[in-house]
């Protein structure tokens, strides 16, 4: 079924090293590769929808390492086959350590059917439009209530709004197009999520905590308390899923690629802390705002 479409794999980096070691599980498969640097938390939806060479996109963050191909493309194939625009993992109800709202998939692994969306809705920039003006409070009932609530793990919180600057392009999503939610467990470590496919074989594991991977734990600990050393734990779960797969070879890293990722990683920071720093008025002024628009109308609601 998936011969006919054009599939890319997309993944938002920020750290080099990561990327490179999660690009590993899926390099070799044939199809292109493209790390989206310097991007919005949700602009790099829009990034992927303008690319007309693409019609299934698989979004995989850089902490998320592809256990097993074959349940992959089962997957794939079923998205396209029951015209399912986006698979991904639910963003609360499940096992993630973040509990937010269900209705949302969070983008650490998402199957996005680009074709069917730009058919329906139109280019990237219509698209954005079309996000832009959704009123998705007044339909946040009637997406709870279609819910497939027999996955939910726990409480699946329908009504938590403004978390991520991403949402209100799920909530788009789930409100104008098929959403398949997938299962999920936690792994043994206590952070890492294993996700599944709809016949219940593992796809991928989310390490989580990719923010803390180059960072020393004496100041991973001031910043979130929880977290401790990181970099040990994803690089466990990197050579665990490497084990899995049996075909998968860590390189060792040489001086040179030391010096790669440093150059890198500076990079990447010079370009991000001005970008953060310029849009903290606008996020503040958009949330306080919608807040106050959001709990009237689901007052309003109830």
């Amino acid at each position: 079924m998936i011969t006919n479409f054009r599939i890319k794999f997309f993944c938002r980096s920020f750290d080099l090293r990561l990327y490179e070691r999660s690009r590993l599980f899926y390099e070799s498969l044939g199809y292109p590769c493209v790390r989206l640097t310097d991007q919005t938390a949700d602009g790099y939806f829009y990034t992927m929808l303008e690319d007309e060479e693409c019609d299934i996109a698989i979004n995989v963050d850089e902490d998320c390492f592809l256990t097993n191909t074959d349940a992959l493309f089962q997957l794939v194939n079923y998205v396209v086959e029951n015209g399912i625009a986006n698979a991904g993992c639910p963003d609360g109800g499940g096992s993630t350590r973040r509990n937010a709202n269900a209705l949302i998939t969070n983008p650490f692994f998402n199957i996005f059917n680009l074709k069917l969306i730009r058919e329906k809705a139109g280019n990237s920039q219509a698209i954005r439009a079309a996000v832009k003006a959704f009123d998705y409070v007044l339909h946040l009932k009637e997406l709870e209530d279609k819910y497939p609530k027999e996955i939910l793990q726990k409480e699946g919180r329908f009504t938590l709004l403004n978390i991520e600057p991403y949402y209100p392009f799920f909530f788009w999503m789930a409100w104008h197009f098929k959403t398949m939610y997938l299962r999920s467990q936690f792994h043994a470590d206590g952070w890492t999520t294993i996700l599944f496919n709809q016949e219940n074989q593992i796809i991928c594991e989310h390490t989580w905590l990719a923010r803390f991977y180059s960072v020393p734990s004496f100041i991973v600990k001031h910043w979130q308390a929880d977290a401790g050393k990181q970099q040990d734990r994803i690089n466990a779960r990197i050579a665990e899923v490497a084990s899995m797969r049996g075909d998968i070879v860590i390189p060792e890293e040489r001086p040179i690629d030391t010096l790669r990722y440093a150059c890198d990683k500076s990079i990447r920071w010079c370009i991000k802390v001005p970008q953060r720093i310029a849009g903290w008025p606008k996020k503040i002024k958009l949330k306080l705002t919608n807040k106050r628009t959001a709990e009237r109308k689901i007052s309003r609601m109830r």
